[in-house]
C-alpha cells in the first residue's frame, strides 16, 4: 500500500498521487479498486474528434467564402459559409444533445423534427425554395412526427410521451390557423396534416383515456 510523506495517509489501490494534496505517494500500489472506464474515454475520444473534424469544415468554410471569395455559381450573393455553419453547429449544440441519457423517445423525435425544420425553413429561404419548405417539406415531417409520437406513447409504460402526443394538436392546428389569416388558404398538405393530429388525439383519448386527461390536469394545474 502507497502512503503520502506529507498527508500521513495510507492510499490503496493504484493510485500513484495523494488525493488530499496530489504528492507523489510512497511505496508499492495494489491492484486497482475499480476496473478502468476504457468505454468512456473512447466516447469522449470520438466526441472530440467529431467536434475537431466540424470546427475544421466550419473554419475552411469561412475561409473560402469570405477570404478567398469562391461562391457557388448560382447564388452568388450568399455567403454559404454561414449556412454551413449553422447547420454543424446546431447539429453539434443542439441535435447531438437529444440524445443525452434520460431524454425520452418521443423527446428526440420532437425536438430533432423542430430543429431541422428551422434550419431548413431559414435554409430554403437564402436558396429560393421556401414555399417548397412550407407547403410541402415541413408538413409531411411535421406528419411523421405526429404518428411516431403516437406510438411511442401507445407503447409507453412511463406516460412520458403523452405530453408530446398532445402537443400534436397544437402543432397541427396552429399553422394551418396562421396560414389561413396571412394568406386566405391554407395547402392541402396542412390541412391533411391537421386532420391527421385530430384523429391522433381522438385514438390517445380512447385508447389512453387516463393517461390524456391525468396529463392535460398536471400540465395546467387543474
Amino acid at each position: 500500500m502507497r502512503t503520502c510523506p506529507y498527508c500521513k495517509i495510507e492510499v490503496g489501490g493504484d493510485l500513484t498521487k495523494c488525493p488530499l494534496c496530489q504528492s507523489k505517494l510512497a511505496g508499492e500500489g495494489e491492484a486497482a479498486y475499480f476496473p478502468k472506464q476504457t468505454a468512456f474515454w473512447r466516447r469522449s475520444f470520438l466526441y472530440k474528434l467529431q467536434l475537431f473534424i466540424i470546427w475544421i469544415v466550419v473554419i475552411v468554410a469561412v475561409g473560402i467564402d469570405f477570404f478567398l471569395g469562391v461562391r457557388i455559381p448560382a447564388f452568388p450573393d450568399i455567403h454559404y459559409s454561414l449556412i454551413i455553419s449553422m447547420w454543424l453547429i446546431a447539429f453539434e449544440f443542439a441535435i447531438m444533445r437529444q440524445f443525452r441519457e434520460g431524454n425520452g423517445s418521443a423527446r428526440r423525435v420532437t425536438m430533432m423534427v423542430l430543429i431541422i425544420l428551422a434550419l431548413l425553413a431559414i435554409s430554403s429561404y437564402y436558396f429560393g425554395f421556401f414555399r417548397l419548405t412550407v407547403d410541402w417539406i415541413a408538413p409531411c415531417a411535421i406528419t411523421g412526427m405526429m404518428i411516431a409520437n403516437f406510438v411511442l406513447a401507445m407503447v409507453d409504460k412511463r406516460g412520458n410521451a403523452m405530453v408530446y402526443l398532445l402537443t400534436n394538436v397544437l402543432i397541427g392546428i396552429l399553422p394551418c390557423v396562421v396560414l389561413l389569416i396571412r394568406h386566405k388558404g391554407v395547402p392541402i398538405t396542412w390541412i391533411i396534416c391537421m386532420l391527421i393530429s385530430v384523429i391522433l388525439f381522438v385514438g390517445a383519448v380512447i385508447f389512453k383515456g387516463r393517461s390524456v386527461a391525468g396529463e392535460i390536469q398536471k400540465r395546467l394545474n387543474v
